[in-house]
């Protein structure tokens, strides 16, 4: 057994310290209290049905605490899974936590090794490893879907270390043995590659997501039915079925940021698509936001912030780019019990009505109800959904 530090309680970290906590000792470092307390008393601080039964059900050798330096001390391994937003300004990663964890790592224990999860951009870890003079440090991207996280880790599409040493071929050996599925891909490179992997790939998702719905405003406005033309276009085995549901746009934690920072890597390199991905999901807003001021709604309803089903994630939803552009043109009310976060409300403007947490008054009082996807909460009003989710499905 390894004595396992995980640094953060989001997706990756919640999930990776579940997996990891069937075999070793894992120490959860947080610094929101709620979520400390809920991991010591095995429930998930993630919407995550995975997670949440293995905490419940499953022998993990697993605990969490707020104090660093106990979780530190004695750490074999440290896996740092913060967040790594996308600062508009500079046009880059936001990687401040990241660092200061290192920071306060080899301080505390300089012998442990240290896995960064978190999204950093091409090149970080090998500047970090000359700036603090350690070859302790790689980089492992993850793979994983808000809801299916755990999952994603059991079941891995394949595993990425950026990093060949004795170290990092142990802490694939430990993904690998705590994993259900068996001969599991896994691919050994340089940090840069590792990195430039985790963008391409969230990249590409996001491009796939994108096209998609292009196909789908062209059948929208040319009065096209888009489920034909999409079943058809996916049976070829080339193009297939993943990723092929119309959506409001990508967004979520991941491709929003991805994207972007991908694009400040192509710097002075030539191209075209990846500026084209991330200019294509804001036009998808606009024309969704025009059909629905074209069907002259009264009272807009907004049923749920979330992107995805099973999913309290509203973070740089598409829903919220929707509202955006449907402010000062039509009254909205928001219905959205799975997240209860009212930082979206604005009660200086006349035109938004705050939330209304009564599901049967928000279809009464709604013209129009807008839904990225559909549930079994809105069948009985058809009639007055507008939703462009053609396959009941993520």
């Amino acid at each position: 057994m390894k004595n396992i530090t995980v640094v953060g309680l989001g997706y990756v970290g919640t999930s990776i310290a579940i997996l990891l906590a069937q075999n070793n000792k894992v120490t959860c470092l947080d610094i929101d209290e709620s979520k400390v307390k809920k991991i010591n008393n095995r429930l998930s601080p993630i919407v995550d049905l995975e997670a949440s039964e293995y905490l419940k059900h499953k022998k993990l050798y697993i605990n969490a605490t707020s104090d660093a330096h106990a979780a530190y001390a004695n750490a074999d391994l440290v896996i740092i899974a913060t967040p790594t937003d996308f600062n508009e300004e500079t046009k880059n990663f936001n990687t401040t936590s990241v660092e200061n964890v290192i920071k306060k790592v080899l301080k505390c224990n300089p012998e442990s090794f240290i896995v960064v999860k978190s999204t950093v951009p091409v090149g970080f870890i090998s500047k970090l490893k000359i700036k603090y003079k350690t070859q302790n440090i790689i980089f492992s991207p993850e793979f994983l879907r808000e809801g299916k996280a755990l999952y994603d880790n059991l079941y891995p599409s394949r595993i990425v270390i950026g990093g060949d040493c004795k170290q990092s071929r142990e802490f694939g050996d430990l993904l690998d043995k705590s994993a259900l599925k068996k001969d599991i891909e896994s691919y050994f490179m340089s940090s840069d590659e590792a990195e430039a992997v985790k963008l391409f790939s969230n990249t590409y998702l996001a491009l796939r997501v994108s096209f998609f719905n292009e196909l789908d405003t062209f059948g929208m406005i040319k009065k096209l039915d888009s489920r034909k033309i999409i079943n058809a276009v996916s049976s070829d085995n080339r193009i297939g079925n993943d990723y092929n549901n119309p959506s409001f746009g990508y967004g979520g934690y991941c491709l929003p940021k991805d994207t972007k920072q991908l694009l400040t890597e192509f710097d002075q390199i030539p191209q075209n698509l990846i500026k084209a991905v991330i200019e294509s999901n804001a036009t998808r807003k606009d024309a969704i936001a025009a059909e629905i001021l074209n069907l002259n709604p009264k009272i807009v309803g907004i049923y749920k912030l979330s992107m995805k089903a099973n999913s309290d994630n509203s973070r740089f939803s598409a829903v919220i780019g929707i509202i955006k552009r449907l402010r000062g043109k039509v009254k909205i009310v928001l219905f959205d019990n799975d997240n209860d976060n009212d930082n979206d409300n604005d009660n200086d403007n006349s035109n938004y009505i705050k939330r209304i947490k009564n599901i049967d008054e928000f279809k009464n009082i709604c013209d129009v109800i807008i839904a990225n996807r559909i549930d079994g909460q809105l069948l009985d009003i058809s009639n007055k959904v507008f939703t462009r989710d053609i396959f009941n499905r993520d």
